[in-house]
């Protein structure tokens, strides 16, 4: 199945990579047991990313307890952690994907742009792997005799530096998927060029015209992106 990668304008030469969410991911291999205690951290890492995409899809009441306002809190971080690195999760299971662009740019711009922004992803989850990764280890060698003495407490500094690290594993892998094994084709998509200068309108005239290209492109968190994206950043 091919995957669709959208180039979305957010300013006059400034652009960023976007897709839609395609059901729930996971740091793979679910279909086997987990053994061992890599396994486990698979499965626990699996376990909060499913539970925060659960959280924040149906959303939750105002907790009133401070541990359920704590958890809301965790749940939110994960959920934006995952929105954050949907496309690179996702590329790592494709090997032929599109990437739709705005009409004015061709091809050769396109696939210039993509493979520069892929280097740049992969460099800095590789980095950032590496130093959450000796953060976890650290945590969990140091801290673990001590939350062991307190029953049904978990390691939190662990798990936080272990979340990040997987998380910038994945992304790392779907960032040199994206580099030495994906096929990219292009497709030029005119309505994407209609949203080069929507940072410049007021908010009313821009959330519609966002709102309008999204619905014609049948991308329904289109504008949460952009909105997250390129407004904070104009």
């Amino acid at each position: 199945m091919l995957m669709d990668v959208f180039v979305i304008p957010i300013g006059r030469d400034r652009y960023e990579l976007y897709c839609e969410p395609a059901g729930e991911m996971t740091a793979g291999g679910d279909a086997e047991p987990a053994t061992g205690f890599i396994g486990r951290l698979r499965d626990r890492f699996n376990g909060l990313v499913h539970a925060a995409e659960e959280w924040h899809r149906h959303g939750q009441p105002e907790p009133a307890t401070g541990f359920g306002r704590a958890k809301g809190r965790v749940f939110g971080w994960v959920a934006q952690r995952v929105v954050e690195q949907r496309l690179l999760w996702n590329l790592r299971n494709h090997t032929e994907v599109v990437a739709a662009h705005p009409q004015d740019m061709t091809f050769e711009q396109v696939l210039a742009f993509i493979r520069g922004t892929l280097q740049h992803d992969y460099d800095r989850h590789r980095r950032w792997m590496i130093i959450d990764g000796i953060l976890f280890l650290l945590t969990f060698i140091f801290l673990g005799p001590f939350f062991l003495l307190v029953p049904g407490v978990a390691n939190i500094p662990a798990l936080y530096f272990g979340f990040r690290a997987i998380g910038h594993w994945l992304s790392m892998h779907g960032a040199a998927q994206g580099l030495h094994r994906v096929t990219w084709s292009g497709r030029s998509c005119p309505p994407l060029s209609e949203l080069r200068d929507v940072v410049l309108l007021e908010p009313p005239a821009r959330d519609a015209r966002i709102h309008d290209v999204a619905a014609r492109l049948r991308l329904p968190h289109l504008s949460t992106f952009f909105e997250r994206v390129a407004v904070r950043h104009a």
